[in-house]
């Protein structure tokens, strides 16, 4: 084959629609993330994470009856599984969070009989226990870091009051908890993004729900998809003060350094979750008097801008809220997969109602045909 009858490679599948989807879009005229028709910032000011995964599983708002129905089989499923606990305290400590949220889940689907089960109702059934387990996990393993024991899920709570008291055997006040929700929200969709993608190829081979969101969680471990936030706090740390991040910035760039938390290869004008999200970071400031930080944030983001035009995204003001809220910053992208378990569930429900086999084909680049030695 001739250089001109090659086909075109298109390197990390940039520009390539792989499938259709009603779950969600950006909306380029507006530059609006939107979840099955409405824009997610706006969700995110008046509605739960639970009223969310409703959303995107069922495909829209849930009426009052759907909701209580809906969030009491949720809390039903709270408790944490005795055999993740176990599991869980034979690990140590210091092992990658998102290793232990990843193992559990296929844990989780050990032990669920109903697992080889494909059809809808088994499926969300099997979404809402991962929906309220998940919390559980990754707040028995925040708490794991620090040799201490899990502490049960209060049924009478949601999800985000929730997390805060299995972590902490304390929930702060409600605007810290809306702040927390918040980032729940923004982060439980974005599209054919990495790990999503993961979950539908896996669940193309007609795979159970447990080994997609297993597969989801692998891909969001890698740090140019997930983890974006866990550096941003990190780089936050190492810049001593507002009038430090000029310097900083340029001597990252010198050494041909990726700054975390900036641009977006699906935004052309800015990441629009961050207005909504950096709202939610000046109420965590607030109510913890991090100023100081705060200006921090502000100094990096200009000098970025003036450096490179990047604007943030989501994980640049998430970074510092989860930080500001109390978690280890290794918990951070384990809550993001918490979160994103909710658009991930939407779309295996998606990619099974009209599966085809995700195949794609290589160009071969190696030795042409030869004879053994």
């Amino acid at each position: 084959m001739t250089s001109e009858q090659s086909p075109t490679v298109h390197k990390g599948l940039v520009g390539v629609y792989a499938d259709t989807t009603a779950v969600s879009t950006i909306d380029e005229p507006t530059n609006t993330l939107i979840y099955r028709g409405y824009p997610a910032a706006q969700l995110a000011e008046r509605y739960s994470i639970e009223h969310i995964a409703y959303l995107l599983w069922y495909g829209d708002l849930p009426t009052a009856a759907e909701f209580d129905a809906f969030t009491s089989r949720i809390r039903a499923a709270y408790r944490l599984d005795p055999a993740v606990a176990d599991w869980l305290a034979t690990t140590r400590p210091d092992t990658h969070p998102m290793d232990l949220l990843r193992t559990a889940v296929s844990i989780l689907g050990a032990t669920d009989s109903s697992t080889p089960q494909l059809d809808r109702d088994t499926t969300l059934a099997q979404a809402t226990r991962l929906l309220a387990q998940m919390p559980a996990v990754v707040a028995a393993i925040q708490r794991h870091r620090h040799a201490q024991p899990p502490i049960p899920a209060d049924p009478g709570l949601g999800i985000a009051e929730n997390f805060f008291h299995m972590c902490f055997d304390d929930i702060p006040s409600e605007p810290m908890v809306r702040a927390f929700e918040t980032s729940l929200i923004l982060y439980a969709e974005h599209g054919f993004n990495a790990s999503t993608f993961t979950a539908r190829v896996v669940t193309s081979t007609l795979a159970d729900l447990y080994s997609a969101i297993t597969a989801a969680i692998g891909a969001l471990k890698g740090p140019l998809h997930g983890g974006a936030n866990e550096a941003v706090m990190y780089m936050l740390q190492q810049i001593d003060s507002p009038e430090a991040a000029a310097d900083w910035v340029r001597r990252a760039l010198e050494r041909k350094e990726r700054i975390m938390g900036f641009g977006h290869r699906v935004y052309k004008h800015g990441d629009s979750r961050v207005p909504a999200m950096e709202k939610a970071l000046k109420t965590v400031v607030a109510e913890r008097g991090a100023t100081d930080l705060l200006a921090r944030y502000h100094a990096v983001q200009d000098a970025v801008y003036q450096a490179k035009q990047l604007l943030p995204n989501l994980d640049f003001p998430a970074g510092p809220a989860y930080y500001l809220m109390g978690f280890d910053i290794p918990i951070f992208t384990p809550i993001f997969a918490m979160a994103r378990v909710t658009g991930w569930v939407a779309h295996v429900l998606e990619q099974r109602a009209d599966n085809a086999l995700i195949r794609p084909l290589a160009v071969y680049t190696g030795p042409t045909s030869r004879p053994l030695p």
